[in-house]
């Protein structure tokens, strides 16, 4: 195993940085040896904890003790790190709740705008949610999932209640029957969500706003998305979509907060 110290909040960028390379090495096919390495690192930023999972290798990032938690990992169990017993034992020593353990996928950036006939129309979220909070004069790594400026004011749709909590710089668009929502998640990497309304199902939509994200990310970014395995529908959606499978990742929310069970942003 290797470990590394807990960085603390002044050394979060360097975590990020770590995390970022990872995925980004991940994104390009480029995988750390499968020897069943686990990597230690702090948190970061204060909203995400968690374990991601790659063939044969782990990282968990979680602001504890390292020690600790090569203490509950038995050396030669490729699985030890999403088991339910690590996960439940990270949760309690951190006073958060491991909840699904999830797909994670990628898929590059397309040129371009999104097909015309998708009439895409973003909606005003970031004026209400950030700039007349004051969260944008806040870096990502000070921004806590408990802060009330991160939740939606009640009535708002429940996926865009989850991307503005659990996302720096959410942005949603709205088509006729659905709604696509991209935002900086763990480490900074663009993710997306997206939801078809139950009149609009098994028509492609889904697909179509998946696809449109790779359109819609800033920069030519790659973009993420965590799937929950049991929702063999929407797997099948961002798959046809362009997205590939690199691995599983369980992030962990805060204790109470009510919110935990969302965190899995394609159900």
């Amino acid at each position: 195993m290797t470990q590394a110290a807990v960085s603390p909040a002044s050394d979060r960028a360097q975590v990020r940085n770590r995390l970022t390379g990872l995925l980004d090495r991940a994104a390009a096919g480029e995988f750390p040896p499968a020897d069943g390495g686990v990597e230690f690192l702090g948190q970061p930023a204060e909203r995400d904890a968690g374990v991601i999972s790659l063939t044969g290798f782990a990282v968990v990032f979680a602001d504890t003790d390292p020690v600790w938690i090569a203490g509950q990992l038995p050396d030669g169990d490729l699985s030890a790190p999403l088991s339910p017993g690590f996960l439940h034992a990270l949760g309690q020593r951190l006073g958060r709740e491991p909840h699904s353990i999830d797909m994670l996928t990628c898929a590059s950036a397309v040129l371009g705008r999104p097909p015309a006939e998708l009439d895409l129309t973003e909606l005003d979220v970031g004026g209400r949610y950030v700039a007349d909070t004051g969260l944008a004069d806040r870096s990502p790594a000070d921004r806590s999932p408990a802060d009330p400026t991160r939740t939606a004011v009640p009535g708002t749709h429940a996926r865009i209640a989850r991307a503005l909590r659990y996302r720096d710089d959410a942005r949603v668009w709205q088509a006729d029957g659905g709604i696509v929502a991209l935002g900086r998640g763990v480490a900074g990497r663009w993710e997306v969500s997206v939801e078809v309304e139950p009149d609009f199902r098994g028509r492609g939509l889904g697909r179509q706003l998946a696809s449109a994200a790779r359109h819609l990310a800033p920069g030519g970014a790659t973009v993420w998305a965590q799937i929950a395995p049991g929702n063999a529908a929407s797997v099948r959606t961002f798959l046809r979509a362009g997205f590939r499978p690199v691995g599983a990742e369980a992030l962990l929310t805060p204790a109470g907060g009510g919110h935990g069970a969302a965190r899995s942003q394609n159900r």
